[in-house]
C-alpha cells in the first residue's frame, strides 16, 4: 500500500481564460512523493450507429450509438494486472484482446422503428489515474498519458515524483521524476 511519503506543498497560481472574456485565478499545488500507483486502464468497444429513415445532413441528431461487447485491461506502473491476452503498443501500454463483434441477430435487436443500422467499429479508450499520499490521505486523481509514462519510468528506476495538480488538486497535470 502507499506509504512513507514526503509531501511538500507549494502553491502556485495559474491563469484560466474562459470564454476569451473572464480571466480567473486558479490554485494549484505540487507534491513530491516516493510512493505512488500510475493506473491505466484500455478498452475495446463494439459501437455501432443507427439511423432513422431519411436522415441526412439536415438531421444528423437523429442518430444515436449502441454500445456491445467490451473488454478492458488495468495496467499498473506500465504493467497488465492480469496475462495479457491482447498486445502492447508503441507507448508500452497494454491493450486487452478485441471483443467478439456484435453479430447480425445483436444489431438487428436493437432495430428501432424505420431504422436502418451502420456496419459496427472498434472504440478503443484509455483512462490513466495516479495514487498518492497527499497530506496523509491517499488520493487517486485523473492524469494524463505523459504523467502515466513518467510515473512507470520512476517506478523503473525507484526514483521519486514531483506531482504539479490542477485547479483545486482535482487532477496531476504534470509529473517530473527527482
Amino acid at each position: 500500500m502507499i506509504s512513507g511519503l514526503q509531501t511538500v506543498p507549494q502553491r502556485c497560481l495559474g491563469v484560466v481564460v474562459g470564454f476569451g472574456l473572464a480571466i480567473a485565478l486558479a490554485s494549484c499545488s505540487e507534491t513530491v512523493t516516493n510512493d505512488f500507483e500510475a493506473m491505466a486502464v484500455t478498452t475495446y468497444t463494439w459501437r455501432a450507429e443507427y439511423l432513422p429513415a431519411g436522415v441526412n445532413q439536415d438531421r444528423p441528431r437523429d442518430r444515436r450509438i449502441e454500445e456491445f461487447e467490451t473488454n478492458s485491461l488495468i495496467n499498473m506502473n506500465g504493467e497488465p494486472t492480469v496475462d495479457p491476452t491482447g498486445e502492447r503498443d508503441s507507448d508500452g501500454i497494454w491493450w486487452p484482446a478485441l471483443p467478439p463483434k456484435p453479430t447480425v441477430d445483436e444489431l438487428e435487436a436493437r432495430l428501432q422503428d424505420g431504422e436502418k443500422y451502420e456496419e459496427p467499429l472498434i472504440d478503443k479508450s484509455i483512462d490513466f489515474t495516479i495514487t498518492f499520499d497527499q497530506q496523509g490521505q491517499t488520493v487517486t486523481l485523473p492524469t494524463n498519458a505523459a504523467v502515466y509514462r513518467l510515473a512507470v519510468q520512476a517506478t523503473e528506476r525507484d526514483r521519486p515524483l514531483k506531482l504539479l495538480l490542477g485547479p483545486q488538486d482535482g487532477s496531476v497535470q504534470k509529473a517530473e521524476i527527482q
